[in-house]
C-alpha cells in the first residue's frame, strides 16, 4: 500500500450497507481469515494492547472502548475501533452499540479509510465464535441442539454465520431476560433456516438438554453457576465473558483468544485467577488448537471464551476497504489531509 502514499491518499468513508454487503458475500472467507489473524498474532506478527474504556462517572452503564492494533506481513496496516456500548439505546429504537473504524498506512500512519464498525465487530465475533465451534464441536458441523443465551445482534450474527458456513441443527432453543425477545429471535431463525426453533424461559433447561451453547448476554457478572448443567460436556461459546461460575470455568476445558486479554476485566476467566492465584485452567489459545499444540477434551464441557481483539477488526475492514474499493465504492474525501508539510501556523 505504500507505494499509493507518497501523497496522503484520499480518504475514503465506507456506509454501512456497502460494509454488510462485502461481508455477507463470503461467510467462510471471514471464518478463514480470523484463523489466519489469530496465526499472524501466534507468529508474533500482530500489536494488540489493552483496550481503553472512556467511562462516564453520572452514567457507570454507558462506555466507549478504543481498540488500537497493528498486523505485520505481506499487507501491513494499523487502526483503531472506537465502539461505544449504551444499553439506554434500546430503549430510544436504536442498536446499543455503534462503532467506525479507522485504517491506518503502515508506513506513514495517514488513515485512508474510515469505516461503519459495529457490523465488523459483529463479524468478527461471529467468525471467531464459528472457529470456536469447529475446533470443539468436530468436524462434523452439526449439533443435536443449540442454545442461544441472549438473543440480541451478536447472538444473530453467530448463529446466522454459523448456518451460513453448513451447520446444521436438529433444534435452536432461544433464551433471553425478555421472553418476547427471544420469541422473536426464534421465529425469525426458524423461517430463515427451516428448523424447529422455540424460546424459553428456563435457561438452566436451555444449557443442560443443548450440545451447543451460545452465550451473548451483556451480563456483567456470573449468573450460570451450577457445573451441573454442563454434565453432559457441551461446547460452550462464551462469547459474552462474565455469564459463567467459578465451578463451571473449573469443570471444564478452556480455550480463549489470547491469555493475557481474556484474563481481565473481571470476566469469568479472570474472577477465577484472582481466587486460584494462577491460570492453569485456562488449556491454551485458538492458535494452539489450530496448529494441533492441544486437542480438546471430550469428555468435559469445552468452553471458548475470546475476549475480542482489535487485529480482527483490522483484518476485516481491511478486507471490506479492498472489496469495497475494488468495486469503485465509497465515499472518496480527496482534500480531508493538508497537501503541504507546513500549515501556515
Amino acid at each position: 500500500m505504500t507505494d499509493r502514499m507518497l501523497q496522503p491518499a484520499p480518504f475514503t468513508v465506507i456506509g454501512a450497507e456497502a460494509v454488510r454487503r462485502a461481508l455477507a458475500a463470503r461467510p467462510d472467507h471471514l471464518v478463514t481469515l480470523v484463523r489466519d489473524t489469530y496465526l499472524a498474532h501466534d507468529a508474533g506478527l500482530t500489536v494488540n494492547p489493552d483496550s481503553y474504556f472512556l467511562r462516564f462517572p453520572d452514567r457507570p452503564g454507558d462506555r466507549i472502548i478504543a481498540l488500537p492494533a497493528a498486523i505485520a506481513g505481506d499487507d501491513p496496516v494499523s487502526g483503531i475501533k472506537w465502539i461505544a456500548s449504551f444499553p439506554g439505546n434500546l430503549a430510544r429504537g436504536v442498536d446499543r452499540a455503534s462503532a467506525v473504524l479507522v485504517l491506518n498506512d503502515a508506513e506513514t500512519g495517514y488513515p485512508f479509510a474510515c469505516l461503519e464498525s459495529s457490523i465488523i465487530s459483529a463479524a468478527r465475533t461471529a467468525a471467531s465464535a464459528v472457529l470456536g465451534a469447529e475446533l470443539l464441536h468436530g468436524p462434523e458441523k452439526r449439533a443435536r441442539q443449540v442454545a442461544v443465551i441472549g438473543t440480541g445482534p451478536i447472538a444473530r450474527a453467530i448463529t446466522d454465520m454459523l448456518f451460513a458456513t453448513g451447520w446444521q441443527a436438529g433444534e435452536l432453543v432461544a433464551h433471553d431476560l425478555d421472553l418476547a425477545r427471544a420469541t422473536a429471535f426464534a421465529d425469525a431463525i426458524g423461517l430463515r433456516r427451516r428448523i424447529p426453533t422455540r424460546a424459553t424461559a428456563d435457561i438452566a433447561a436451555a444449557i443442560s438438554q443443548a450440545d451447543l451453547v451460545i452465550f451473548a448476554t451483556t451480563a456483567g457478572r456470573p449468573h450460570v453457576l451450577d457445573a451441573g448443567l454442563f454434565a453432559h460436556a457441551p461446547t460452550v461459546l462464551h462469547i459474552s465473558l462474565r455469564d459463567l461460575g467459578p465451578e463451571v470455568i473449573l469443570s471444564a476445558w478452556n480455550l480463549v483468544d489470547d491469555v493475557d486479554h481474556a484474563l481481565k476485566a473481571d470476566t469469568s476467566l479472570h474472577l477465577v485467577e484472582k481466587a486460584r492465584g494462577d491460570r492453569g485452567f485456562v488449556a491454551g489459545t485458538i492458535a494452539d488448537a489450530v496448529r494441533g499444540r492441544i486437542m480438546p477434551d471430550r469428555s468435559r464441557p469445552r468452553i471458548f471464551s475470546p475476549f475480542g481483539m482489535g487485529i480482527l477488526d483490522l483484518a476485516l475492514g481491511l478486507d471490506v476497504w479492498k472489496t469495497v474499493t475494488d468495486q469503485g465504492g465509497g465515499v472518496v474525501v480527496p482534500d480531508f489531509f493538508p497537501r503541504t508539510a507546513t500549515l501556515g501556523l
